[in-house]
């Protein structure tokens, strides 16, 4: 497992040495810009001068999304479309779909910046991750630039523009067009801000490419490709000093360059290391490549790239291989939205979700339908993820009225270009994916714009391929769009693997998308049958994992294709967590706002399907039974009982009484992922799952009890322990539990939350699509017994109290500590 203290040891050591440098020598400074902005949700006339009366603007810090605290409402951005994708025959006029929150309109930030007058002389750039969207930057009431696609990083020259030495003004206009998406995209300078301050000598911004062509345990050669811009007319001799360091800040490799000045020098360096450490999923071991500028001896500039080592392949039989080795991708699809806190980036989150899916054996994350924040793949190469990063989710051909269909032409290459040329030194990258499920499938000129764009990222980068998802792969292999692309990507085609591996045995295959079970966390529904056309009056779905979009199908079925096809890389499960927006199938005229389809639940809690993932992904022992056994209104009925588990075979008990033992088996799909006891008689009590090894030892014991009369409220936080830097974030699980401590799994029980000391309430989520409640409220009802209360720090040391209340019950109170 990779050694987080080592990595936080070489960071500190890089940082010390960076710092020491930008003291002694004056180079590359880089200043966050995240507090004191000022923030309108309105246009503004004149809204980027500098005399502007911004007093009554809210003061804010960024990353900031506009509308997660607003309430929801049914009627914003109502979207009268066809889904041909979904197989729909005529438009419907859908509600929820980009989240019910208002998203929409214009927002103004402006923020005053100084830049002293030593720093005349220098070049001043801005840097944004992201801004959604349709961004156009002023300082001093001067227009220095626009970008229209919200999701990607990008970056302006402010120098001709800066006044040294005295107060500037930077100011950002962004506007969200309704029926631009599919779902919620956050608003707002909702990725971070920077200012960049370098000598006329440096490396250019995302100026370096580190690859790996030669990849073994016992040497690695490191091949570096060095941008440096000159920007000044003085003569001078430029050397580029190129060292990699391995996480104790050890030297292990290094290389000089010098040159004669040019506008623009390109070096191209090889670094050879003997026994290097291989970068993996379970070892995501990582090497630091310091790039260093001297003009005639002295240092101009020092740039630091995060490396791994390791070596990516794709074979038409063997699947993906990782340094060498058979490598199934077991992964997810992520929108980029954090549930209730929004689209705002936060490591704490993304952390968090990325523990989860570790927890649950997830080895790779596909960014649907999107570039994803660069804290998103620094945490995916420490934490040991492999990652297909998707450019667009559509192209020329609308999906939506106002979507990127409509910038496409002027800004795709520009859009395909940063996004490779920011994320290529990323090891956990693997895929640069053009397209999800593009119109252009059916069309003769999706040919064209595929090896338009594929030519673009082998431009950029010739060390991975291309992929696109298909839905509808047999209309791209004819019209030639599939040959353009150097992966095959499959959405929801398991029953097709086979027979296309034998018919166009030319593929890479994978599954690109898949399943889309949909259900809601601790809903079960009678009969217990598998099906595609879900629909109940509560607007709820069923967590025995047998129903799913009409499209698709149950996880059993993708799981034994994967199993049965060595040529298939692996997939990318629709979804890993409940997202914001695209609430289908109740997208007409419901109270839904939030998707079905994750494993875990909008506020990150597991469902079931969790342990059938888990059970099959990763190398824990489960043991987990479902339904919960609250059934007064079935007493003396069939309650089926399922249990996910990895031993051969398991006895279920219902008070004492033996029911039979189930074996794993490959007679059917279920019974080889799931056992099941289809027809037991509920009876209140408790049912026990007892599993057994092949000699029939007692290994395990699983016991869910019907609980009783709801009694108190007991809170559990992730951590005893936060930063006391205003952004970290505590996860707090909240259960309405009876006298005995048994969670009360249908309780619907309001909570009143108080948060005290060195933070705050950041949101509260209980996981329903159909809870209207605002995020920001300080109130919630539970759904089926549980809600999860987010806090976040304040940049204040001391003590976080958390108190709950509710009617009858027995209150509780947590405290958490913050340090720096």
């Amino acid at each position: 497992m990779f050694n987080m203290k080592r990595k936080n040891c070489l960071l500190f050591f890089v940082l010390s040495v960076l710092s020491t440098w930008a003291t002694e020598s004056d180079i590359r400074r880089v200043i966050e810009l995240e507090d004191e902005w000022k923030f309108i949700n309105r246009d503004v006339r004149e809204g980027a001068a500098i005399d502007l009366d911004d007093s009554d603007w809210e003061v804010m810090s960024i990353p900031h999304d506009w509308a997660i605290i607003k309430p929801f409402d049914m009627n914003m951005d109502m979207q009268r479309t066809q889904v041909i994708e979904d197989g729909e025959t005529k438009a419907l006029l859908r509600t929820g779909r980009t989240g019910a929150l208002n998203a929409f309109g214009v927002g103004w930030y402006r923020k005053k910046i100084i830049v002293s007058e030593q720093d005349r002389g220098k070049k001043i750039f801005v840097e944004f991750d992201g801004a959604m969207s349709l961004a156009k930057v002023y300082l001093n009431g001067n227009f220095i630039g626009e970008w229209p696609y919200g999701y990607t990083s990008f970056t302006f020259e402010l120098t001709d523009k800066i006044k040294f030495g005295s107060e500037n003004i930077l100011s950002v206009r962004l506007e969200n067009l309704p029926e631009s998406s599919r779902y919620y995209t956050g608003a707002g300078l909702y990725r971070g801000v920077r200012l960049v301050i370098l000598n006329p000598v440096h490396v250019a911004h995302w100026g370096t490419f580190v690859t790996t062509p030669v990849v073994s345990v016992d040497k690695a050669i490191v091949d570096v490709r060095t941008n440096v811009c000159v920007r000044t007319k003085q003569k001078g001799k430029i050397k580029l000093v190129t060292e990699i360091l391995d996480q104790e800040g050890k030297k292990v490799a290094k290389a000089i360059s010098t040159s004669h000045q040019a506008d623009s020098i390109f070096y191209h360096q090889k670094l050879q290391m003997k026994s290097p450490h291989l970068w993996s999923v379970s070892s995501p071991y990582l090497y630091s490549v310091l790039s260093k500028v001297f003009v005639d001896g002295k240092m101009a500039d020092c740039y630091l790239t995060t490396m791994g080592i390791r070596s990516i392949d794709f074979d038409t039989n063997k699947g993906f291989l990782l340094n060498g080795q058979p490598f199934k991708l077991k992964g997810v699809c992520l929108h980029h939205d954090l549930g209730p806190i929004g689209a705002a980036v936060n490591v704490a989150a993304l952390k968090r979700q990325l523990r989860l899916l570790k927890e649950m054996g997830s080895n790779a994350i596909r960014t649907s339908h999107n570039p994803p924040s660069r804290e998103f793949l620094q945490l995916t190469d420490s934490m040991g993820f492999v990652v297909q990063v998707e450019a667009f989710d559509e192209w020329k051909v609308a999906k939506n009225l106002n979507g990127y269909h409509l910038y496409f032409d002027e800004w795709a290459e520009k859009d395909l270009r940063a996004m490779i040329r920011r994320d290529r030194n990323h090891p956990s990258v693997i895929m640069w994916s053009i397209g999800n499920e593009v119109r252009e499938q059916k069309m003769p000129e999706g040919k064209e714009i595929a090896k338009f764009l594929t030519d673009v990222c082998h431009q950029e980068d010739a060390t991975r391929p291309t992929t696109s998802g298909f839905n509808y792969h047999m209309d791209a292999i004819r019209n030639g769009l599939a040959d353009e692309v150097d992966v095959v990507g499959l959405n929801y085609k398991p029953h097709d693997y086979a027979k296309l591996h034998a018919k166009y045995p030319q593929y890479k295959l994978y599954g690109s998308e898949t399943v889309s079970t949909w259900s809601s966390r601790g809903i079960y529904k009678f009969p217990v049958q598998e099906t595609s056309s879900s629909w109940y009056d509560d607007y709820q779905l069923s967590s025995y994992d047998l129903e799913h979009a009409r499209w698709s199908c149950t996880p059993d079925i993708e799981l034994a294709q994967q199993e049965h096809c060595d040529f298939i890389m692996g997939e990318f499960v629709w979804t890993g967590f409940d997202y914001l927006g695209e609430p289908t199938p109740y997208n007409e005229a419901t109270p839904a706002r939030s998707s079905y389809f994750g494993i875990f639940d909008l506020a990150g809690m597991k469902k079931d399907r969790f342990y059938l993932y888990q059970s099959v992904w990763s190398d824990e022992k489960v043991l987990h039974l479902l339904p919960h056994w609250d059934w007064e209104d079935r007493l003396g009925q069939v309650v089926p009982v399922h249990c996910y588990t990895n031993y051969p075979k398991v006895e279920l008990f219902v008070n004492g009484v033996s029911q039979g033992i189930r074996e794993r088996n490959n007679s059917t799909v279920y019974d080889r992922y799931r056992l099941r006891w289809n027809d037991v008689i509920y009876a209140p009590g408790e049912i026990k799952a007892v599993a057994l090894d092949v000699n029939n030892n007692v290994v395990a014991e699983k016991i869910v009890r019907t609980s009783g009369t709801p009694y108190k409220i007991k809170m559990k936080a992730d951590r005893d322990i936060m930063l006391a830097d205003g952004k970290d974030l505590i996860y707090v699980t909240v259960e309405v539990q009876d006298k005995a401590g048994n969670l009360c799994p249908r309780s619907s029980c309001m909570l009143f939350f108080t948060v005290s000391g060195s933070g705050k309430l950041k949101a509260i989520c209980n996981g329903d699509p159909t809870d209207q409640t605002s995020f920001a409220s300080n109130y919630m009802r539970t759904f089926n017994g549980k809600m999860v209360v987010i806090i976040q720090s304040t940049k204040e040391e001391g003590d976080i109290e958390l108190s709950v209340i509710g009617g009858k019950l027995k209150g509780d109170s947590i405290t958490v500590r913050t340090k720096r």
